[in-house]
């Protein structure tokens, strides 16, 4: 599947594809055609940049009950040609998600649409755990033979049942079945035993001494990129075991010139240690190492905390030549400076959406720090990243940081995060919105209290806001 393309921010769809709350507005006030092309182009072409931890369902979801919008183009999305050729949970997930926020609010016909697609489609197992929440038990026993059909008779079956059993987030359908099919209640007998097989599984594992240590995260040329930080990484949790203080010298030189891995191992080890040599090694690893050394040694310094580090991250963030290192510097003082590293941050926040927009990871602990530095020098880019980015989460912390710097932020961005997507941006715009003078902000929290679907952290939120007046 392709990457969708992401409309500009003031359109219609753009705002539909963020999931901010003007979004729900514009599309309420536009001509209905139109917000239902927007709408079915969100939910069938998932605009989100990373799926697993971006809300939209029930925003979407919302908006389907709002305007009053039929399930055609989601069924004819779910049951394509395409749906027998690609499986991958992020083709038909949001569809199904949002289906299920639909049966939440009583849509009949988005039950249909899960029970056929469960017996049917390719991602049954998603749309399976979406009826597991609001199905009846009649209406989940008539599903157990077209589920149970997709496994066959024999070891490779069983095989294939006990794992849709034992990676089932919603286990209720399975219990069911397990009191009249005998091949579901072996499955769920078994598949906690596979699970403990699969941990009792002991990997290879180094002699105990440093040395050994050294050579084990090494055994392996040939690792690269994920695979040689995994190893790193369990390299250096290692040699926090057996390391002691006479093998700094060797650690050190490892440090210095060892190969990738073992180096990386060691950067990490002496970073936990906060070993006096660190920062020149630091230095060293980022401007001398290859991309992989750099990287891990760049993420170790990110996770080092102390006024040590902190007084060299000082000095390397106020580098004018700028770097990577220098760039990595000003993310530690976000999330572990004082009020006088403010400047150094805002200045790496303007510099990374000058270089990269609105969307890079990198801007997630420069948003986050400008607001725990309460840096009122950067409201314009704080409101120019809410405003643009594609990613809600980033979005999210955009708004924590305004709550903070922007004195209209009450009367602003609040009033339309009581629509936006994230359930903590919900929260917090409950928290914070003015109440008075504006008749859509109590409506709308009136709105939210009463919404079945809503989270129960924006209830608690909302009820405290109306109780107190």
């Amino acid at each position: 599947m392709f990457e969708p393309a992401i409309a500009p921010s003031a359109s219609l769809l753009g705002l539909l594809q963020r999931g901010r709350g003007d979004g729900t507005l514009h599309a309420l006030a536009a001509e209905r055609l139109d917000a239902l092309a927007a709408l079915e182009e969100c939910v069938t072409r998932d605009p989100r940049r990373n799926w697993q931890v971006e809300n939209r369902s029930l925003y979407y979801a919302r908006l389907y009950m709002e305007l009053e919008a039929p399930l055609s183009g989601l069924e004819a999305h779910l049951f394509d040609a395409w749906d027998s050729l690609d499986d991958s949970e992020s083709r038909t997930g949001l569809t199904l998600a949002v289906l299920g926020r639909l049966a939440g609010y009583g849509r009949r016909d988005a039950l249909q649409l899960l029970r056929r697609y469960t017996a049917e489609g390719s991602n049954w197992a998603w749309a399976l755990d979406e009826l597991a929440v609001r199905e009846t038990d009649e209406g989940l026993r008539s599903l157990a033979e077209p589920v149970l059909a997709r496994f066959p008779q024999g070891p490779e079956g069983d095989a294939e049942l006990r794992a849709a059993v034992r990676d089932a987030y919603e286990p209720r359908p399975w219990h069911l079945w397990a009191a009249e099919h005998p091949r579901v209640a072996a499955a769920t007998e078994r598949a906690p035993f596979d699970l403990w097989q699969r941990q009792m599984e002991r990997p290879q594992t180094p002699e105990w001494s440093t040395t050994a240590v050294l050579a084990w995260a090494d055994a392996d040329p040939a690792a690269d990129g994920p695979a040689l930080v995994r190893k790193a990484a369990a390299a250096a949790r290692l040699l926090g075991a057996v390391a002691g203080p006479a093998d700094l010298p060797l650690l050190r030189t490892t440090a210095r010139e060892g190969r990738p891995a073992a180096r990386c191992a060691a950067l990490r080890h002496l970073a936990e240690a906060e070993d006096e040599s660190l920062p020149g090694l630091m230095e060293l690893a980022v401007e001398d190492g290859s991309e992989p050394v750099a990287d891990f040694a760049l993420d170790t310094l990110g996770r080092m905390r102390g006024e040590r580090i902190l007084a060299h991250a000082r000095a390397w963030a106020g580098r004018h030549q700028g770097g990577r290192l220098s760039e990595a510097a000003a993310r530690l003082l976000a999330c572990a400076g004082g009020p006088e590293d403010a400047p150094h941050v805002v200045a790496a926040l303007h510099r990374e959406v000058s270089a990269t927009g609105t969307d890079s990871e990198l801007l997630f602990p420069l948003v986050e720090g400008v607001g725990r530095l309460e840096a009122v020098q950067a409201v314009s880019v704080l409101r120019h990243i809410y405003a643009e980015t594609v990613c809600s989460q980033l979005r999210q912390s955009a708004a924590r940081g305004l709550a903070v710097v922007d004195p209209y932020f009450a009367t602003g961005a609040a009033v339309e995060c009581l629509w936006d997507c994230e359930e903590a941006t919900r929260e917090l715009a409950a928290r914070h919105v003015l109440t008075k003078g504006d008749v859509r902000v109590l409506d709308r929290l009136r709105r939210m209290a009463a919404d079945p679907g809503e989270e129960a952290e924006v209830h608690a939120a909302v009820r405290g806001r109306l109780s107190a007046g």
